[in-house]
C-alpha cells in the first residue's frame, strides 16, 4: 500500500529531478521513489557492511539485511577492503552439518 510522504528539498534538487525525470521518460513522482528506492538499498547494504565489520552479524546475515544474495555480500565486503570473518568454531559447525547432511 503506498503513503504520501511530504517533504521540502533544495531547488537545485527539484531541478536534477526533473531533468533525469525527462531523460527516462518518467514523471517526478516516479523519478523520486526510484532515487528514494536506490538511496535506501544502499544505506541497507552499508548498514550492513558496518555491523558485519565490527564483528556484530556474519555475512550471511549482511546478506539478509540488505535483501541481497550471500555471494553478492561476500563480492561487496571483498570490494571493501572488509576481512572475511570466519572462525574455527564456525568452520567445526559447518563441517558437523555437512557430516551429518551425507
Amino acid at each position: 500500500m503506498a503513503v504520501t510522504v511530504t517533504t521540502r528539498i533544495e531547488k537545485d534538487l527539484v531541478k536534477d529531478i526533473k531533468f533525469f525525470a525527462k531523460e527516462e521518460g518518467l514523471d517526478r513522482s516516479t523519478e523520486v521513489r526510484r532515487l528514494l528506492s536506490k538511496a535506501i538499498q544502499q544505506k541497507k547494504i552499508d548498514y550492513a557492511l558496518g555491523k558485519y565489520k565490527a564483528g556484530y552479524i556474519t555475512i550471511g546475515k549482511a546478506a539478509e539485511m540488505a535483501s541481497m544474495h550471500l555471494r553478492e555480500m561476500m563480492t561487496l565486503a571483498a570490494k571493501e577492503g572488509i576481512d572475511f570473518q570466519y572462525s574455527i568454531k564456525d568452520l567445526e559447525h559447518d563441517f558437523k552439518s555437512a557430516k551429518n547432511d551425507s
